[in-house]
């Protein structure tokens, strides 16, 4: 059972990523899913939410109106659309699973360590000014 975060890379102010995060072992489509974020010396941040069906989504005001959360089912993979990306966005992105959404909204726009049932590994995001 496995976690995984990907896509993460190099780019200036101002461009894009997309970020996935994919299961192998379980069925990702059961299960709500987090975006989160730490930059070197600074705690983790929850950045974005979206339960299992899709429709319901939440946003750290830090990221909110620039970052889109969406999920394929069909792919068993969470996607994070991040545009117009600052320096302040560098950090490691991770992504973690829960059965409950209320569990992963508390961590949206908050800082610190949560447990959830699973968390991925991380992919760099470096943004460059």
């Amino acid at each position: 059972v496995q976690l995984q975060a990907s896509g993460g890379g190099l780019v200036q102010a101002g461009g894009s990523l997309r970020l996935s995060c994919t299961a192998s072992g379980f069925t990702l489509g059961r299960y709500a899913i987090g975006w989160f974020r730490q930059a070197p010396g600074k705690e983790r941040e929850g950045i974005s939410a979206i339960g299992s069906g899709g429709t319901v989504k939440y946003y750290s005001p830090s990221v909110k109106g620039r970052f889109t959360i969406s999920r394929d089912s069909a792919k068993n993979t969470v996607f994070l659309q991040m545009n117009s990306l600052k320096p302040d966005d560098t950090a490691v992105y991770y992504c973690a699973a829960d059965s409950n959404l209320a569990n992963l909204r508390k961590g949206v726009g908050a800082e610190g360590t949560y447990e959830y049932e699973y968390w991925g590994q991380g992919t760099q995001v470096t943004v460059s000014s």
